[in-house]
This record gives structure tokens, sequence and C-alpha cells, in this order.
């Protein structure tokens, strides 16, 4: 049996309570990072959904799917998603933080 880990980030530091979905981190099946970047744009853009129904006006969706030790980022505006084309890896897990610092400070990787 196969289990996808699903984690939403969110901005918010003062609500103990789920309103804005930001990140959408996603593990990917049997270490196959390509295979887990399809399902991690059906999640986005859930989130995105989720995000207009709660009258959140967020603009971008960021998403990553990672082996745990490869990380692989994504980012949805509007109907666009783009897809960095590099893979980052946990011995540089300075450069995987500062990319998730940055989109949990509304910047772009």
């Amino acid at each position: 049996m196969e289990i996808a880990i699903l984690l939403f980030l969110k901005r918010s530091t003062k609500l103990l309570i789920f309103n804005a979905a930001v990140v959408k981190i996603l593990e990917a099946k049997k270490a196959n990072i390509n295979a887990g970047l399809g399902q991690c744009v059906a999640e986005m853009l859930a989130a995105k959904l989720f995000n207009e129904r709660e009258g959140n006006h967020i603009k971008t969706i960021y998403g990553t799917v990672t082996t745990g030790t490869i990380w692989k980022f994504l980012k949805l505006i509007g109907q666009v998603v783009e897809i960095d084309l590099g893979e980052y890896y946990i011995n540089d897990i300075g450069k995987v933080i500062g990319i998730l610092s940055d989109i949990l400070a509304e910047e772009v990787f």
C-alpha cells in the first residue's frame, strides 16, 4: 500500500485554525519525482479553490514534490503552472530551507 504525505503550509502564525493554503508538499511515491508532479498540481488547484471559497485573495500557490532527499518546486498563478527545472538536494539543506522561507515570506523561487 502506498501512502502520500499531504502537508499544507500557511503564512499566518497567529491562528491555529487552517484558513489559507499557500504551499503544498507531496511525498513522491516510489521515489519518482516526475510521477508526483501531476498529483501536486491537482492539489495546488484544490488549494486555490479552497482559498477562493474562503475569500482568501492569495495570488500564488506553491508546491513541492520530494523524495525526502530530492526536492522539486512548482508555482501556480491563475491557471498557469510553472515547474522549476532544477532539483534541490537535501545535502544542500540551506537552499531547500531558503526556498521554503522565501515562499512563506511571499517571495518567488
